[in-house]
């Protein structure tokens, strides 16, 4: 990899910009995140979104174009799914196969195999939104000491328990016993651990979430990134999504605060590599719960956060805005919608891209082909054609 060349993705979760032509098999027709928040709130206010081109790659009430933006378009999946597992994975490259769902909860095979397991039974065993999960069925759990499990339109397994009933390192062992129950056809996506604490009426989860994943498809571009030398830091649950594999380190953040921070400190003193970061919130803590001044007041505080960052960019550096699905805050339900990405993309010697100029739709995967060339000059036999072509200094180049 070339000593003095930086790549940050940084993943805005559930900020979808429009609904995918296959939506409506989704249930999905019509949904469009920023569009209909925008429109909720009487008008997003994102001045240096606005700057980099966000109200170019879809029309935001209060976002204009910018006369001089980014590299900015919309992203598509290559294959099914609107979760955070299929999002990063076709961000890398790695398109999904079908993942199986439970909308009607859990067969009562794979509920009896974890009870036995744990030795704990369970509460819930449906489709339901996590905060209503814990909120209906957190009071029980506190007398029975049963596991509160329940899924969405994803394909998740959730453990939630409360941290004084079931300690941390008890809960994460009994979702790495559902990770091993979860295999062939009822390979679930993700486990996910959800402890909470506080009294009734009053419950409120804590910062201890661990996701438990598939292994990714591969290769995928994380994957070329550590064969070539790239050292590989996720931010966030990106490690985590991907198990671990390629990453050499990982910051634990479960809030925006924590994983801006981490994105900050990478940027003063990361020398060389690829940092991958997902920003939660606008996801887990305002998306599902259709909160839509906490969703902008989230957004506002990103963009502060982006103009911190171009201004600690490096002339070796690139930055990539992204996201991985949508969440409709005015759509029916609280599940994840079937949506484009949002693509904004700032780095040295790129064209500046005019107003009217083109645009780099296309793919998710044209965000890890992109990493991959600006690090190592190369492209490989993946998705994605990278937008930084034309952009880099290597001579040469080749496909992994």
């Amino acid at each position: 990899m070339k000593a003095d060349r930086r790549a940050f993705v940084v993943v805005l979760d559930a900020c979808g910009c429009g609904a995918l032509p296959d939506a409506a098999e989704y249930g999905d027709a019509g949904t469009n995140t920023l569009a209909h928040l925008a429109d909720a709130v009487g008008g997003l206010r994102l001045p240096t979104l606005q700057r980099l081109g966000l109200g170019n790659v879809v029309p935001l009430r209060g976002v204009a174009p910018s006369a001089a933006p980014a590299v900015h378009g919309r992203l598509h999946p290559l294959g099914p799914g609107k979760d955070t597992t299929t999002g990063h994975w076709e961000l890398m490259g790695a398109p999904a196969p079908p993942l199986p769902t439970y909308p009607g909860g859990f067969p009562r095979a794979v509920i009896e195999a974890f009870g036995a397991a744990t030795g704990r039974e369970v509460l819930c065993n449906r489709a339901v939104e996590g905060i209503r999960a814990i909120e209906e069925h957190g009071e029980a759990h506190l007398r029975s000491g049963a596991l509160i499990v329940y899924t969405s339109q994803d394909s998740v397994f959730q453990v939630a328990a409360h941290v004084n009933v079931v300690p941390r390192e008890e809960l994460y062992g009994a979702c790495r016993t559902a990770r091993s129950i979860l295999s062939g056809a009822h390979g679930v996506g993700r486990v996910i651990a959800r402890p909470f604490e506080g009294e009734p009426a009053a419950f409120r989860r804590t910062d201890g979430r661990r996701d438990y994943a598939l292994p990714p498809p591969e290769p995928n571009y994380v994957d070329l990134l550590a064969e070539a030398g790239v050292p590989v830091t996720g931010i966030g649950k990106v490690a985590q999504v991907f198990s671990g594999r390629g990453f050499a380190a990982e910051r634990i953040a479960y809030d925006n605060a924590a994983a801006i921070a981490a994105v900050g400190s990478l940027l003063d003193d990361m020398d060389a590599g690829f940092a991958f970061a997902n920003l939660v919130d606008t996801d887990q803590v305002y998306g599902h719960r259709k909160d839509a001044p906490g969703f902008h007041r989230a957004l506002r505080q990103i963009d502060e956060a982006v103009a911190r960052w171009l201004t600690a960019l490096r002339g070796g550096d690139m930055l990539v805005l992204c996201a991985d699905h949508g969440c409709d805050l005015t759509h029916p339900g609280t599940d994840h919608t079937r949506e484009y990405a949002p693509l904004l993309a700032t780095f040295a010697r790129h064209d500046g891209r005019r107003a009217d100029g083109p645009r780099a739709d296309g793919p998710l995967a044209a965000v890890g082909a992109s990493v991959l060339h600006w690090l190592t000059g190369r492209q490989a036999d993946l998705p994605g054609e990278p937008f930084t072509a034309g952009a880099s200094s290597y001579a040469g180049g080749g496909r992994a």
